[in-house]
């Protein structure tokens, strides 16, 4: 990882403008993740796929088509980021949870 991909500053609104409730849980989606450490989405999830036992479903969940269309209503932000990555991706984002971050 280059960490000067790591440009974002990071601070309270940063940061927090990434975390979501979905599911009774605060969440941070796969591609802001990603973004946050210098990965690719894909790529991201590549290492939590090959780190699987230390990512159970208590951790990591896939969100459904509504929970996207809900979140796309309530974040602008995330609205445009999630339609940049959706080219890329055939899939549904994967949010994780505190612990599983």
């Amino acid at each position: 990882m280059d960490n000067n991909i790591i440009s974002k500053e990071l601070n309270k609104d940063t940061i927090g403008s990434m975390i979501y409730e979905i599911r009774g849980e605060k969440v941070m989606l796969d591609f802001e993740l990603a973004q946050l450490y210098g990965y690719t989405t894909k790529r991201f999830n590549e290492q939590v796929k090959n780190n699987i036992d230390k990512f159970p479903q208590r951790y990591r969940f896939q969100l459904t088509k509504q929970e996207v269309i809900d979140l796309q209503r309530s974040k602008n932000s995330t609205t445009a980021l999630w339609a940049q990555r959706t080219g890329e991706r055939g899939y549904l984002p994967y949010a994780f949870t505190e612990q599983g971050i």
